[in-house]
């Protein structure tokens, strides 16, 4: 029988990084998901330089230059109190970002977490998980996260826990059902039987394999978070004035859709292209990591 040399890798590890690297290469090759990883590229690069590209700041009033439309010296024109939409577009791309990075991280972690109990444990941890879920999933996800932040009170921190809370039964029905099927496979009833810890399976073999759905999901659900950010923000249950967040923006200029369109516009336009850049990567990688996408 050949041994294995002391420095060679391990089949298991081998077989992973070989995964990993596929779905990389595919992704690579996926022309819609490098167009959106370039689109949310942009936007995270105004919202880290921001400050250098406009340290003005974004509520430098000038009632002299209200409402003016998008010339040399204001790109996007201006508000209804003079401030550069362009300046606040940039510093608004910060919190939007933020805000769908925090929310579905949260989401996922707690999610996660419940999922692994619910489908690694079963029977009453289960049950009592999985009706939890289905209570949450009853009510449309804008309409819990509105009630979560009447509770709350407005503001961009509640907002961000209303966005994560609605979230934690996608990742945590999309984990369990995972976990199920793979706590049935011979290497897992493997590790049982030689008497492995639960939290060792739990961390070395259950939840690396259920990182590609997660993975998946988490990239969509940032898009999603940002809208229902957005949304929350529009009803003024969200980032407060002067805040720049684009939801806010676009409720604030309502008003002055028909007279100075541009308040609305660009607002609009940055809501849509961040979230079109989520979407089209959050499609590369679910079509890269998916093994029946490949040849």
């Amino acid at each position: 029988m050949l041994e294995r040399k002391p420095g060679a890798p391990q089949p298991a590890k081998t077989a992973e990084a070989s995964l990993w690297y596929g779905a990389w290469r595919a992704l690579k090759k996926n022309k819609l998901a490098v167009i959106g990883a370039c689109i949310i590229l942009v936007f995270i690069l105004c919202a880290l330089l921001a400050p250098l590209l406009k340290p003005e700041g974004f509520d430098a009033e000038n009632l002299s230059a209200r409402l003016k439309p998008p010339s040399g010296a204001h790109w996007f024109g201006t508000d209804d109190f003079g401030r550069d939409i362009f300046t606040r577009i940039l510093y608004g791309a910060r919190i939007s970002l933020w805000v769908g990075f925090s929310s579905v991280t949260g989401a996922i972690i707690v999610g996660t977490v419940l999922g692994i109990l619910a489908g690694f444990y079963g029977r009453w941890i289960d049950m009592i998980i999985s009706r939890l879920f289905d209570i949450m999933l009853a009510f449309p996800s804008i309409l819990l996260a509105i009630a979560i932040v009447a509770v709350l009170g407005p503001s961009l921190q509640n907002a961000l826990i209303a966005i994560a809370t609605v979230n934690i039964p996608n990742f945590g029905r999309l984990v369990r059902s995972k976990v199920l099927s793979i706590k049935e496979e011979e290497y897992i009833l493997a590790a049982r039987a030689i008497g492995m810890k639960d939290s060792r399976i739990l961390l070395r073999h259950i939840l690396p394999n259920s990182l590609a759905p997660i993975i998946v999901q988490g990239t969509l659900s940032i898009a999603t978070a940002i809208l229902d950010a957005a949304a929350l923000g529009f009803l003024g249950l969200g980032a407060q004035p002067p805040h720049p967040e684009w939801g806010r923006m676009l409720s604030d200029s309502r008003q002055y859709i028909t007279d100075a369109p541009w308040t609305v516009i660009f607002p609009g336009l940055a809501i849509a292209l961040t979230v079109l850049g989520f979407n089209l990567l959050g499609d590369g990688v679910r079509d890269a990591l998916d093994p029946k996408m490949k040849k």
